[in-house]
């Protein structure tokens, strides 16, 4: 980025321009991108002494207990007439310690230590922040800053709680390398078990991270860590954004399971949401200082009206020192080794993808829809993660695929490491719903699989937690769901659906895994067919936990055929830490034949070839190769899928 007072230019633009010329037309929208984050940035080193300390203001934002034993708050709340701090340690007084008012809508207050020295709040002690609005109402609300909330079984409402245990969990093992290839399994920890209640962080570590690691996955994504009230949003509705789920275990619970996994060698990524938050105001960032516009923008501009919830002002300069310290805090505090940021489309533009379909005509990237303060957020997020934490990942969940997003900042892109091809399983479930197998379009299929940006890397998946949720079907239930709760036990015959749906599992993960990008995504129990969809208890389903859970015990059930897939799985991934494919250069495809129903391609020094015809085998058959030489077959039990090397 530029220092202060230089003009602003972008150091590698006219690399990308050369790289895509359709670009060209739109110079100076990357240079006005560019000189937005240069001035945010240089206005961060100017006004706070850097990012990396801007970024560290969880350090005194929130509640601390200092070395003396003082107990020192701070918070942002521009709107309030008054500040107070109440709780257990005061008997609930709500205006016995008020906060002092700074400037800038910022507010502190020292609390001393008791008469014996010790801290006048105690760790696992319950909090409020006081807030008399300017309209005079007392409200009582939970710190934006707050390390940890739990809610009792007999409350609607969580309660901020002062988390400062007297022996912290202190990880053991180094952060593993950021592999060349990443192979990532997307987890959700509260289902994590086969039984029908909300799993914990332990059970993770314990009977989850060993089949994870078994599997070949490099990489977890964890999901619905960010605490959030409502169960079934999946984590999408986040209340508390530095506060780790309480329904799971405890922080320290959650230390102890990345610090295994990086004892396992698996990095472990975060599925941040920075594009939204949850409407509770009670226990959640809405109204916390009586207004509309605290941390959000006011009016309309400040509600989707999809998902029900408040939208961010990325502008605003208090905004930015709270989500930039909150990705700081998850690296620093927990161990986590990157993010996927959730929503990314819904913030680059003021329409947040809603009635559009992105039909790659590349003026729907640029122009007044573009919302340019969010998207300088990014740059500045991913610039400060590759700059601190060169060994962390980032991810972009963007459907609308906007050119450079995963380009550096440095040429005036987004910056993120990989981006999602959620087209893939798109596609994959519409040829399933949609086509017979006769009617399959090979030349569709690769166009699909190979459709990406040069020189920016996707994360490809067959199907993913969107596939999986009630109201949609896995890859498996598509191609099984008539006899899988009857037909795929070793003792009973193989019939022709749990034969055919066996083997198109594992071929269309495999083309997908081999083709489709330069790193691979499973959720969580699809890798060995999980028989059911996932859905959370809610009312619509008398609060079942019976879809909210992975049948993990019917891999451990040698007569059932769940093994045969989990087998595969391990032996595709492990296939390709041997090779590397992911990290390569992108599939040479040397056939497509419709009739035949043939694709060939080269990749990592491997020749795949898939038969996806219904009934035809072939002997013999000729395909073009980039290098002459004897090709041996090598043969790992992967049903009807071949491959060569």
């Amino acid at each position: 980025m530029a220092a202060a007072g230089e003009c602003v230019i972008v150091p590698e633009l006219y690399q990308l321009l050369e790289q895509d010329p359709y670009l060209k037309p739109y110079q100076k929208d990357f240079e006005r991108r560019y000189a937005l984050c240069s001035e945010r940035l240089n206005s961060i080193e100017g006004n706070e002494g850097g990012l990396e300390k801007f970024s560290r203001s969880y350090q005194s934002f929130g509640i601390h207990l200092l070395p003396d034993n003082v107990i020192y708050c701070k918070e942002w709340a521009p709107g309030a007439e008054a500040v107070f701090l109440t709780g257990e340690f005061n008997d609930w007084n709500p205006f016995s310690h008020p906060y002092k008012k700074l400037d800038f809508g910022k507010w502190e207050l020292h609390i001393p230590p008791r008469e014996d020295n010790s801290p006048s709040v105690w760790h696992g002690s319950k909090l409020k922040v006081v807030i008399t609005s300017k309209s005079g109402e007392t409200l009582y609300r939970i710190s934006p800053w707050a390390k940890y909330v739990f809610r009792e079984e007999s409350s609607i409402i969580y309660d901020w709680i002062f988390w400062q245990p007297p022996h912290p969990y202190i990880p053991k093992h180094d952060r593993p390398r950021k592999p060349k290839s990443i192979r990532i399994y997307e987890s959700h920890v509260g289902i994590a078990s086969p039984e029908g209640k909300i799993a914990t962080y332990k059970n993770f570590t314990f009977n989850v991270l060993p089949r994870i690691k078994d599997l070949g996955y490099n990489c977890i994504q964890l999901m619905a860590i960010m605490e959030h009230v409502y169960y079934a949003c999946f984590g999408y509705q986040v209340t508390s954004f530095f506060a780790a789920s309480s329904r799971f275990g405890t922080p320290d619970d959650l230390k102890e399971l990345i610090d295994v996994a990086h004892s396992m060698g698996i990095l472990v990524l975060l599925d941040v949401v920075h594009s939204h938050a949850s409407k509770n105001s009670e226990d959640g960032l809405n109204k916390f200082d009586g207004t509309d516009s605290c941390f959000f923008h006011s009016g309309p501009r400040g509600n989707h009206e999809l998902w029900d919830s408040r939208l961010f002002d990325y502008s605003n300069w208090e905004v930015l020192r709270f989500l930039l310290s909150n990705l700081r805090w998850w690296i620093e505090e927990y161990g986590f080794d990157g993010f996927r940021f959730d929503g990314v489309t819904s913030m680059l533009y003021h329409h947040h993808g809603i009635g559009c379909g992105f039909s790659g005509d590349y003026s729907e990237y640029f122009g007044l829809q573009v919302d340019e303060d969010s998207l300088v957020y990014l740059m500045l997020a991913n610039h400060m993660i590759h700059s601190l934490y060169p060994n962390c990942i980032t991810v972009a969940e963007d459907v609308s695929g906007m050119p450079a997003l995963c380009c550096p900042t440095q040429q005036g892109g987004g910056g993120f490491d990989y981006r999602l091809a959620m087209a893939v399983p798109d596609k994959w479930i519409k040829i399933l719903k949609e086509m017979k197998d006769e009617d399959w379009n090979m030349g569709d299929i690769v166009h699909t699989l190979i459709n990406r940006r040069h020189n920016e890397k996707y994360i490809t998946y067959a199907e993913s937690h969107d596939q999986a949720l009630v109201g949609d079907k896995t890859l498996a239930f598509w191609l099984m769901d008539a006899e899988m709760y009857s037909n795929m036990s070793v003792l009973s015959p193989l019939t022709s659906v749990i034969d055919r749906g066996i083997q198109l599992h594992k071929m269309l993960r495999l083309i997908t895994h081999s083709l489709g990008g330069e790193g691979y995504l499973n959720f969580i129990g699809n890798e060995f067919g999980h028989p059911e969809w996932l859905d959370f208890p809610r009312k619509g389903n008398n609060e079942s936990y019976h879809y909210a859970r992975r049948q993990f015990n019917l891999i451990d059930d040698h007569s059932l055929r769940y093994r045969q897939l989990y087998n595969f799985d391990k032996d595709m991934n492990n296939l390709e830490e041997k090779f590397g494919w992911l990290a390569a250069p992108q599939a040479y495809v040397s056939a497509k034949h419709q009739d035949d129903k043939i694709i060939a391609f080269e990749r990592g020094n491997l020749l795949f070839i898939f038969n996806f015809h219904p009934y035809k085998s072939f002997t013999g058959y000729r395909v073009a190769v980039n290098s002459p030489g004897k090709y041996p077959f090598i043969n790992i039990n992967l049903g009807c899928v071949q491959y060569f090397l």
